[in-house]
């Protein structure tokens, strides 16, 4: 197994990127699916959320209303830190469960974990075993409008969330490998089929560690 994390800001174009290696062959472990899941009603966190923040996260059809949960934990550093703390240990235990799952074999084995950087950038200890680093480059103005066109966002609210992350320069400092996503979907194809040759190439054995 050769396992890479990938990591890139809101609107970078991140799922693009692991969605092309997953057509070539890669395997993806994707943290914020794993999220969803353990957050559907019959997920594991789905009560214990509401208990910290109140039957208005819940939308009418019984399921978790995301925009609500985000309207509070956005501007709380503490309603931040307590969805964290419900949410970061069971994703954790589930991340490792797959890559456990994946260990005994030769797969590629993409990360796509959305605070990776963060955790590099503040040098916490390391979680997950990975042999590189991928960042997804994407410039903030462009980011910006794929956030609006795409995701319905406004370009207020987009740039306060680019804003609160890692800067460009942040994440390309923590990279092994940078995928530019500047330009159309030919170039994205390009730049994600010479990352996926770089990443094949990497040690199956002693991997460094990040995450």
């Amino acid at each position: 197994m050769i396992a890479v994390g990938l990591t890139g800001g809101i609107g970078s174009g991140k799922s693009t990127v692991a969605t092309g290696f997953v057509q070539r062959g890669a395997a993806l472990i994707d943290a914020d699916v794993i999220v969803r899941e353990l957050q559907d009603p019959a997920g594991k966190v789905f009560a214990e959320m509401v208990a910290r923040f109140g039957d208005h996260i819940v939308a009418a059809d019984g399921t978790l209303d995301r925009a609500a949960v985000a309207s509070i934990v956005f501007n709380d550093a503490e309603a931040l830190a307590d969805l964290n703390a419900i949410t970061h240990p069971p994703v954790g235990r589930e991340i490792r469960r797959r890559l456990d799952e994946l260990a005994g074999t030769d797969r590629l084995v993409v990360l796509d974990i959305p605070l990776l950087a963060e955790g590099l950038a503040k040098g916490r200890p390391a979680r997950y075993p990975t042999s590189g680093i991928i960042v997804v480059d994407t410039p903030t103005e462009l980011a910006v409008e794929r956030l609006v066109t795409s995701r319905g966002f406004v370009a207020t609210d987009a740039r306060a969330r680019i804003a609160a992350q890692l800067s460009g320069s942040e994440r390309r400092a923590l990279a092994d490998w940078v995928i530019d996503n500047s330009g159309g979907l030919a170039e994205l194809e390009a730049a994600v089929g010479a990352a996926f040759e770089w990443a094949g190439a990497l040690p199956h054995s002693e991997p460094t560690t990040h995450g």
